[in-house]
């Protein structure tokens, strides 16, 4: 009976001793590190919208970030991760074990981008400055932004379209598709765009777009914030007593080259719808996406009487401004003389 009861007890021991090392182990499966110390792409991990379970467990191999693949992969059984992937952009941290590694995973709690966009000239631009921080690449942004029928679905067409990007610093998750990023813009378009604001520029004859408009030429014209308001009501002026524009830097879009110093009289003939030399009012749609400063300066002009304005014969970055075309000659012949003297041609 004895030996019975000796063999018993040796066998739980033995049992006993089993389960402890099995546990252990496992336990070390989900609690020791097992995160590289050293980590890629500053602790960020990517994982792309179409990825499988395969697919992360390829990429944390080529980035070096598991030293063991067995224990991820059985944490992740245990844990359902293995049918519950999310795309997104993670940020990781050195010597993170698998159980927190997999529930950061799988919890889908990433780690937002920020987008900035300023001085932004075209679409084909913004998109190339976008696509540098979100999954999609330049070229399909490009088509979805050049599509008439995403223009016409926010009420634009493909000259105002552009107007609908407001300038400023957003924040974005990494995975955003062209149509999340378009419906967001939109969203911010209409955040701006408040009750009051409305009021100012139909107040001033204007559409939303037509602002936008204006406010890029403005934008163009002056570098200078403090002068901006000036040069909005002086356009203002123009386009109320019918007036062309005769704006430079539609000439320089309608040329295709806005890096030109001096515009001569052959540029002056150049036939595009932006060129407001040869046609009356505003363009058809803005020639940049304009800042914050150049939309209020519009929405907040000054009321003055000047018609003119032309560059001072200096480095200022200001303008002379007059309200008579004799005096705007004065002031246009002593800048030619300064651009002669300066050599620039």
């Amino acid at each position: 009976m004895k030996l019975i009861w000796k063999v018993f007890l040796a066998l739980i021991l033995t049992i006993g001793a089993i389960v402890s090392i099995l546990g252990f182990k496992y336990y070390r499966y989900v609690t020791a590190p097992n995160i590289s110390e050293s980590l890629p792409n500053d602790g960020y991990f990517y994982i792309p919208t179409s990825a499988q379970y395969e697919d992360v467990v390829e990429l944390l191999k080529t980035d070096k970030i598991l030293l063991k693949e067995a224990s991820f992969r059985w944490v992740s059984d245990q844990k359902n991760y293995t049918k519950n992937i999310k795309p997104g952009r993670y940020r990781l941290s050195p010597n993170m074990s698998n159980n927190e590694l997999v529930n950061l995973l799988r919890s889908g709690d990433q780690t937002p981008v920020n987008i900035a966009f300023h001085s932004i000239k075209t679409l084909p631009q913004l998109a190339g400055v976008v696509s540098k921080k979100i999954e999609p690449d330049s070229v399909e942004l490009v088509q979805y932004l050049l599509a008439d029928s995403v223009a016409r679905h926010f009420g634009f067409n493909e000259y105002t379209f552009i107007s609908m990007f407001i300038p400023n610093t957003y924040e974005f998750y990494w995975n955003t598709s062209p149509e999340m990023f378009v419906s967001r813009m939109a969203k911010e378009f209409k955040g701006f765009w408040t009750t009051e604001r409305i009021q100012l520029a139909k107040s001033k004859g204007l559409s939303q777009s037509a602002v936008s408009t204006l406010a890029s030429i403005v934008q163009a014209e002056t570098i200078k914030r403090d002068e901006m308001p000036k040069v909005a009501g002086l356009y203002l002026n123009r386009l109320k007593k019918g007036m062309r524009l005769q704006a430079d830097p539609t000439v320089k879009y309608a040329v295709g080259d806005p890096t030109m110093k001096r515009i001569y009289l052959k540029h002056l003939k150049t036939e595009s719808p932006y060129n407001t030399y040869i046609h009356t009012g505003l363009p058809p749609g803005p020639i940049s996406v304009p800042e914050h400063q150049a939309l209020l300066a519009v929405l907040n002009a000054d009321s003055h009487n000047y018609i003119y304005m032309c560059a001072k014969p200096d480095y200022s970055g200001y303008h002379n401004f007059s309200k008579t075309l004799q005096q705007h000659n004065v002031y246009r012949q002593k800048y030619i003389q300064f651009l002669r003297k300066e050599g620039i041609r």
